[in-house]
């Protein structure tokens, strides 16, 4: 693996913004890490620090793929066999595709066999929470983005759009792991919002549903926003690049000490472990991270 990860999908995909100075670019996943913490967020998008895949992210990524593509066949294949039969052609492109995802296993063999075969558990999950044969979903793995008054950009990609034949909207997520608790649904819910924002942006509706498919215990969160709820989204999305930019301009990268330390790569570099960050890189360096987990 390269000591820097390359540019994010997202700013592959990005299309500059005409006639207007945008002050810098947002995804959900990079404003959930600095809410986590700011250090993590530093590590992340200023320092692009490579993070090992884990065989919880890789799986993520490979399920993703193929209940993408089942979409692509005739409603009449959509089928639990089907999926599975899909899942080692997707696992063989992702390691074509991404050479530090095949280092994650190393030689083929038994290890190899038992993580795909939970693959499988989880696409067959899928099966019991949604008929994939009833739907017909209007976008998939689709790039969003949208520039509000404050000229900061929103973007980021939205696993499915499926509309109505009345218009409304619903956005879903897969998620490959549990559904938190009950009382903590904000963390995930905050992603689906500002996703919906952007929508409500650039389409002129409010989407009407919010849809978490968690796979890793078969549960489905719906939530129907409205449109004060994505105005206050606007806000806390604004007042956290606004920390962003104290945080650059002070060079203060405070650690935030969680539970979520304990899944953390970066602790030998963190103050809160007693780790030394590495010096800040130049400030024209700052930007998106490389590529959000699935």
């Amino acid at each position: 693996m390269s000591v820097q990860q390359a540019v994010s999908p997202a700013e592959r995909v990005s299309t500059p913004v005409d006639g207007v100075e945008v002050l810098g670019a947002l995804s959900p996943s990079r404003a959930g890490d600095f809410l986590t913490c700011p250090l993590l967020y530093r590590f992340r998008t200023i320092d692009r620090l490579p993070e090992p895949p884990s065989e919880q992210q890789v799986r993520g990524t490979v399920v993703h793929k193929v209940l993408e593509d089942l979409f692509d066949l005739p409603a009449v294949q959509r089928t639990p066999e089907q999926a599975r039969d899909m899942l080692v052609p997707a696992w063989e492109q992702l390691r074509e595709d991404e050479p530090a995802m095949a280092e994650l296993f190393g030689e083929e063999g038994p290890e190899v066999a038992a993580w795909l075969a939970s693959c499988a558990t989880v696409l067959d999950r899928y099966f019991t929470l949604e008929d994939p044969q009833r739907l017909e979903p209007a976008e998939r793995e689709v790039y969003v983005e949208s520039l509000l008054d404050s000229r900061l950009l929103l973007r980021g990609f939205v696993d499915r759009v499926d509309v109505a034949p009345d218009g409304s909207i619903r956005i879903v997520d897969y998620k490959t792991g549990r559904a938190p608790a009950a009382g903590f649904e904000a963390k995930a819910l905050f992603q689906m919002k500002f996703y919906a924002l952007v929508l409500w942006r650039t389409r002129g509706a409010v989407p009407a549903v919010l849809q978490l498919v968690y796979l890793g215990n078969g549960e489905i969160l719906r939530y129907r926003p409205d449109e004060a709820e994505l105005l206050a989204t606007e806000r806390k999305v604004e007042a956290i690049w606004r920390a962003i930019r104290s945080a650059e301009e002070t060079g203060d990268w405070r650690p935030r000490r969680s539970r979520l330390c304990d899944w953390c790569r970066h602790q030998s570099l963190c103050p809160e472990f007693g780790g030394t960050p590495p010096p800040l890189p130049r400030p024209d360096a700052v930007g998106e991270a490389p590529a959000d987990p699935a």
